[in-house]
């Protein structure tokens, strides 16, 4: 262990750093000194909304280029995916979230799950893969992207063939079906809200809603 230089004792270091009160730099340790917000290691900041409740809450999201070797999740081109491993590069990873004061729906105030939701992206729990659990088995197992989707929409037209009304115990035209439902998230844009109402009305679902506007 080194020994303490005297010009380190704290009383010197108040003197010759004009900080009589101690409650400065005469007290400020190396390891503070060093120390610097993770934001300032951001290579650059991507705007964004939070994935939580339906208020829509406007983020920043600081990215920086993670070196070779280096595994997380990060951002590509707008798109979160891992971060270099296996020999992938070009990729970033969030090093922080924080409320965006141009926002004018919450002028850069978070509340604590979405002050948190770094934690969200770069969680070592979070599924990146599709995982499927057939009726009365056990164990889950991955799929791929194509496959997943091929079994979503067998099922959809199934459901709809199963359930559709053509008309009413007196007749009436109906054309429709109550066995298909739609509950869009609160992070929607309008155009996405407008195309998944297209499809569920041409589909002939009645039951189509939104987080945001409940």
């Amino acid at each position: 262990m080194a020994r303490l230089s005297p010009l380190q004792w704290p009383v010197v270091r108040q003197v010759r750093s004009g900080d009589f009160l101690g409650r400065g730099p005469a007290v400020t340790s190396e390891r503070t000194r060093t120390m610097a917000p993770r934001t300032s290691t951001a290579d650059r900041v991507v705007q964004s909304v939070c994935p939580y409740c339906a208020v829509g809450c406007g983020q920043r999201i600081y990215v920086k280029r993670v070196e070779g070797g280096e595994v997380g999740r990060g951002v590509e081109g707008g798109e979160v995916g891992r971060g270099v491993g296996g020999g992938e590069v070009g990729r970033e990873k969030v090093v922080q979230i924080e409320g965006d004061p141009d926002s004018p729906i919450s002028r850069g105030r978070l509340c604590p799950k979405g002050a948190a939701s770094e934690q969200l992206v770069n969680s070592p729990g979070r599924q990146t893969r599709v995982l499927y659990r057939a009726p009365h088995a056990r164990e889950w197992q991955h799929l791929d992207r194509d496959t997943a989707i091929d079994m979503v929409a067998d099922r959809f037209i199934e459901s709809r063939r199963r359930t559709w009304q053509d008309r009413d115990s007196q007749g009436r035209l109906l054309h429709r079906t109550m066995g298909i439902a739609a509950l869009g998230g609160a992070t929607l844009d309008n155009e996405e809200n407008y195309l998944i109402k297209k499809l569920f009305t041409a589909a002939g679902a009645v039951q189509i809603e939104n987080q945001a506007r409940i």
